[in-house]
């Protein structure tokens, strides 16, 4: 490596693990709240029945959230609250699966939108339905990173 060449690493934003955590929680909110605000606005604007399809789209998010979502966060804070290092790349909440698996679902999400495949009404009841489940697990991310925080300030 020459002079002239340029370290990545010390290029790239690093924090600890209770920032991880904290970066996470905001990551998972926007995401849901950015999926809750179009699933609503989509219903708001199309739907005779707003008050069932939004209570059926939130119930079906809280199923998702118990049986799947409540264990990939869970899995996400165990893995983030393992790292030992203190210095960590800010983008290191999700593991290299997890951000293959976020961009599928963008681009799927996008390409639906974009080419009308799926009617907007239902577009909107899977937005509520997958942004509620994001936006509650955010707060597990917010509440491990608080409670570290916490951990940390007690023994020093």
């Amino acid at each position: 490596m020459t002079n002239n060449s340029i370290n990545i690493q010390k290029i790239i934003p690093h924090t600890n693990t209770k920032g991880l955590l904290l970066i996470a929680s905001g990551v998972w909110a926007f995401a849901g709240g950015m999926l809750l605000t179009r699933g609503f606005y989509g219903l708001f604007g199309i739907s005779s029945n707003i008050y069932i399809e939004s209570a059926i789209s939130l119930i079906s998010g809280l199923f998702f959230y118990r049986f799947m979502f409540s264990k990939i966060s869970a899995k996400h804070v165990k893995r983030i609250k393992s790292i030992t290092h203190t210095s960590i790349p800010f983008y290191a909440f999700f593991n290299t699966k997890s951000y293959i698996m976020m961009f599928s679902m963008i681009g799927l999400g996008i390409t639906l939108r974009l080419t009308g495949l799926v009617p907007i009404e239902y577009l909107s009841d899977f937005y509520v339905t997958m942004g509620t489940p994001l936006l509650i697990s955010s707060f597990r991310f917010l509440k491990n990173g608080i409670r570290l925080n916490i951990e940390t300030k007690r023994t020093t």
